[in-house]
């Protein structure tokens, strides 16, 4: 019988669902407290995964679910990042 590889799941912040990691788009905060979109997955620091879907962001935004779980503020620059970033 062969081995079934795991697939690692993450919980998306805005729609609350858990999806495979490769599906979503991590926010990490950086140890020089700056945050940034993490494309590969590996930055160090505390990250927060979303869907690409912009009603996920908008949730995450309006809860402040992001910051809340970055712990730390989260500049209008980031959220506009992540906005051309989102699959319409």
């Amino acid at each position: 019988m062969p081995k079934v590889k795991k697939v690692p799941l993450r919980m998306c912040i805005g729609c609350q669902e858990m999806k495979p990691k490769r599906e979503l788009i991590r926010v990490v905060r950086t140890p020089q407290e700056t945050v940034e979109i993490d494309p590969t997955g590996k930055k160090s620091g505390r990250g927060a995964y979303i869907c690409p879907n912009p009603d996920c962001l908008q949730k995450a935004i309006k809860g402040k679910r992001l910051e809340r779980s970055l712990e730390c503020s989260i500049s209008p620059e980031i959220i506009e990042t992540l906005k051309q970033g989102m699959v319409k």
